[in-house]
């Protein structure tokens, strides 16, 4: 437990101390009851189980099934309306803002899993919806508000709905966002197909009207 708490207070920006931490967070609540869960489940006691994470969603506002796999130090900042599905697979220092989801496509998966599994070290913005059974690779990043439903390679930042692969490096940046240099070159893609639409658009009508004219 106190390694949880000690991986909390070294990533999170408002460095809370150890009371804090151990009181007024809704992650690490959230972390702590899964534990028990997943204890309960695994022992067959799955009535209990799932009636022990419906009473800790309430009290936390976090939903994760008792049957779903958290690794160590797994940091959940702010927490609220974060969702992690049955057959999710969470690797080690992984940190979830508010409102992601691992959720699931259906009712069958790859190999009985419906939902993702998360490689160490991944960081997941807030908002994100990582969907269906793939796997978002070590240390990758997930853009705030993406929606991720293909694989992710490890030492990656991937953002847009769907997500895309915009960048590559292994720097953490606050919610996953790119880097200014990835936005910069993001951007310059926008602009230059704006004017390879914009210059199409100038073709035709120019076409048009020579036609009218010869006709």
């Amino acid at each position: 437990m106190m390694d949880l708490i000690k991986s909390i207070q070294e990533r999170d920006a408002a460095k809370p101390s150890v009371f804090e931490v151990f009181f007024a967070y809704n992650g690490f609540h959230a972390v702590v009851w899964h534990r028990l869960n997943n204890f309960l489940w695994d022992l067959g006691l799955r009535a209990v189980a799932r009636i022990l994470s419906n009473i800790a969603r309430i009290l936390t506002g976090i939903e994760i099934h008792p049957e779903a796999k958290i690794g160590a130090r797994l940091f959940i900042d702010h927490g609220t309306g974060v969702v992690i599905g049955q057959t999710a697979i969470v690797g080690n220092d992984v940190t979830l803002y508010h409102g992601v989801t691992l959720g699931g496509v259906g009712r069958d998966g790859d190999n009985g899993r419906r939902h993702p599994t998360v490689e160490d070290g991944v960081m997941i913005g807030a908002g994100a919806q990582v969907l269906g059974g793939i796997t978002v690779g070590e240390k990758a990043k997930i853009g705030a508000n993406s929606v991720v439903t293909q694989n992710i390679p490890a030492n990656v930042t991937a953002l847009g709905i769907p997500a895309r692969v915009v960048g590559s490096d292994d720097r953490a940046r606050p919610y996953g966002m790119p880097s200014k240099e990835e936005l910069d070159q993001l951007t310059s893609k926008v602009d230059t197909l704006f004017d390879d639409v914009k210059a199409i658009k100038i073709k035709a009508k120019t076409k048009k009207a020579t036609s009218k004219d010869a006709a």
